[in-house]
């Protein structure tokens, strides 16, 4: 019998590809997504579309209001900036507070309740936005945290915390996913869409996105305003 895993899926290329990556090694996937009050919620049909184009066991949706305290460019009326105005070193207004750190204690406990040992996370620490949450120590510190506060501790078992695109960089990714036959244009990862989910061209997510196919020698399919 399979694995059963549980993939964390926003929608976005990178996910999209953990996801393909989670499948082709035989994992039955449970995809699990966040409403959590993000400007790019057109991120979550695409997420949608995403689990059924790739197919997963069940894909789950959970509500989590992150614009009660905001605090980031993604859940607070703080303008989005364009590539072109980021600081290289800083750490950009588009990080969401302790996001993955939510998103993988939800999943831990997702997994703990369906009899999953393994948890798929997307994140990357080549081509990314300088996320404090997506460098490979916090991902070590969480999978012992995660074995240590769950029933993992007392039956003599662990999470194991897959994170398969740690170290590519977004032409890498990209050309694994097609190699896995990931339908771009179904994702969406732009930080700042249009009403219509057109991606807006101009931040940094839509910057790396676009550098990638490049790089990759692969047709953007993104629908950009």
């Amino acid at each position: 019998m399979s694995k059963k895993a549980v993939v964390l899926l926003s929608g976005g290329l990178d996910s999209a590809t953990c996801l393909a990556i989670a499948k082709s090694e035989g994992f039955e996937c449970y995809a699990l997504s966040f409403a959590y009050g993000q400007r790019n919620s057109c991120e979550l049909k695409a997420a949608g579309n995403v689990a059924a184009s790739i197919g997963v066991r069940d894909h789950v949706i959970i509500d989590i209001d992150l614009r009660k305290w905001g605090g980031s460019a993604l859940t607070d009326d703080i303008k989005v900036p364009d590539k072109e105005d980021l600081e290289d070193e800083s750490i950009p207004v588009t990080y969401v507070p302790a996001r993955n750190l939510i998103f993988l204690s939800l999943a831990t406990g997702y997994a703990e309740a369906i009899g999953a040992e393994d948890i798929f996370i997307g994140v990357n620490s080549v081509d990314f936005s300088g996320y404090p949450d997506c460098r490979p120590r916090f991902i070590d510190a969480f999978q012992k945290c995660a074995t240590i506060g769950t029933k993992a501790e007392d039956e003599g078992w662990k999470f194991n915390i897959h994170t398969p695109l740690q170290v590519l960089n977004k032409a890498q990714i990209i050309g694994k996913g097609t190699a896995l036959k990931v339908d771009y244009s179904l994702t969406r990862t732009c930080y700042n869409p249009s009403e219509k989910g057109l991606a807006c061209g101009r931040c940094d997510s839509c910057y790396l996105r676009r550098v990638g196919f490049a790089e990759a020698g692969i047709k953007d399919p993104t629908p950009y305003i």
